[in-house]
């Protein structure tokens, strides 16, 4: 098994593209984050705020159950962890990822997708999700990075 893990969760499919590239220039395992529940593109309507995507992102104690918990994520060393960004920071399904194992001594490399947002607050709001000696690092918006990019970007941890 490898020691690096790319877990991601990806509402659209942008995010799992970017995830795979990633994967295979760490030669790392992946993992799918799936919400029970899946989402719907009437879900995804930021512009409603009645959506459910608005509604759980209105409220970040919301943690959306996930479909499994199959990961594994406690049996490495480190994680890229992707997803969208919404409204400035990971979709709360990340919180319930985190939560889910013991990543304690764990270093998670945030990557993330987005039309313009940057991480905001991404990680000051995930660090409340894992223990004191779990390192989360701000990665990169890979939305618009060509796979060169990407597998050049891995390449500089040295995995």
């Amino acid at each position: 098994m490898s020691k690096t893990l790319v877990a991601y969760f990806s509402a659209s499919g942008v995010t799992a593209e970017k995830a795979k590239i990633i994967a295979e220039a760490a030669g790392a395992d992946l993992y799918e984050i799936r919400p029970a529940v899946p989402y719907t593109q009437e879900d995804l309507d930021f512009k409603n705020k009645q959506s459910r995507s608005s509604v759980e992102m209105a409220d970040k104690s919301f943690r959306p159950e996930l479909a499994d918990k199959d990961a594994h994520a406690e049996d490495y060393d480190t994680i890229f962890l992707g997803f969208p960004i919404w409204w400035y920071m990971a979709p709360t399904i990340i919180n319930t990822f985190l939560e889910s194992y013991d990543l304690s001594g764990k270093t998670i490399i945030l990557f993330a997708t987005s039309d313009g947002s940057r991480f905001g607050n991404t990680v000051k709001f995930l660090q409340g999700s894992v223990s004191d000696t779990t390192v989360i690092k701000e990665g990169k918006l890979v939305t618009k990075m060509q796979p060169l990019v990407i597998e050049n970007w891995v390449k500089e941890f040295d995995l």
